[in-house]
């Protein structure tokens, strides 16, 4: 018997309970908060998403997650190219030390770099010397926002390259192709979706972070205030329409990352099924 054709009442109770549970704490919230967020009209809604503040902190937002997808990109694929392709020694250590910001709080994550870099560091009066400014400026951001994102695109690509062996590439070694060609002819195309995939993970997870850049971003209005740490401002100042609309440039943004990660999912398996 097929089961995914089965109609009995388990089917209908399980869909019915995830509509329910996702209904509640996933499309109700949402909807609350752009309903909040133009309960004052669409001119206050516009005044509170143009502040100056607001656009301040909107564009140190898309800084950071520009930055820690860059850098995070350019360590995910030499860490799953590393793991994958080359046995070497500590190369279990390597992949735990990847899966670590999953596991520690950002919280922490954040008051490790204020210990790191902070007054009391040894290492401060030598950035000092240089007129570097890490914490409570944007380098601590960024920092912050690298750390908590950087599992994101190395554990969407090694399953992939795990999968798909040394094979090809040994035979274009042996062909005379260099390492650069190799992976660019070879190892590239087959993780392509996977590393757009990860990217957009990446994305929307830098975004949203909140925990390790509160710590090192001093919340300095117009300075190190990301989105989400402006919406805090706002909301604990009892600015619902301003709170509210910046969470709503959120949601947007979440909203569109979900709606080109379906698209790139789909792209990838259409793909794989022809390959096949």
């Amino acid at each position: 018997m097929d089961i995914r054709k089965n109609t009995g009442a388990l089917k209908w109770t399980l869909i019915i309970g995830c509509s329910i549970f996702l209904f509640v704490f996933l499309i109700l919230p949402l909807a609350y908060i752009v309903v909040t967020a133009l309960r004052q009209g669409v001119q206050a809604y516009w005044n509170a998403i143009t502040d100056e503040y607001a656009l301040k902190a909107a564009w140190l937002t898309i800084v950071a997650t520009l930055w820690a997808v860059v850098v995070n990109t350019i360590f995910g694929l030499c860490a799953a190219w590393a793991l994958t392709k080359f046995a070497f020694r500590g190369k279990k250590l390597i992949s735990t030390f990847i899966d670590l910001p999953v596991t520690v709080s950002p919280i922490i994550a954040g008051l490790i770099y204020v210990l790191t870099f902070g007054r009391q560091s040894w290492l401060f009066p030598i950035l000092d010397k240089f007129g570097i400014q890490i914490i409570f400026a944007t380098p601590g951001i960024v920092l912050a926002t690298v750390f908590v994102t950087f599992p994101f695109i190395s554990r969407e690509l090694i399953p992939v390259l795990t999968a798909q062996g040394n094979d090809e590439e040994e035979a274009a070694a042996l062909m005379g192709a260099k390492t650069f060609t190799i992976f660019r002819k070879v190892t590239l195309p087959h993780i392509k979706w996977a590393l757009l995939y990860g990217v957009v993970l990446c994305t929307a997870r830098a975004m949203g972070e909140f925990g390790a850049v509160s710590v090192l971003s001093g919340h300095l209005r117009g300075k190190t205030n990301t989105l989400p740490l402006y919406i805090e401002l706002l909301y604990q100042g009892y600015d619902f329409t301003g709170a509210f609309g910046a969470s709503s440039v959120l949601v947007i943004l979440a909203i569109i990352i979900l709606a080109l990660r379906v698209w790139l999912e789909k792209r990838g398996n259409k793909e794989l099924d022809i390959s096949k």
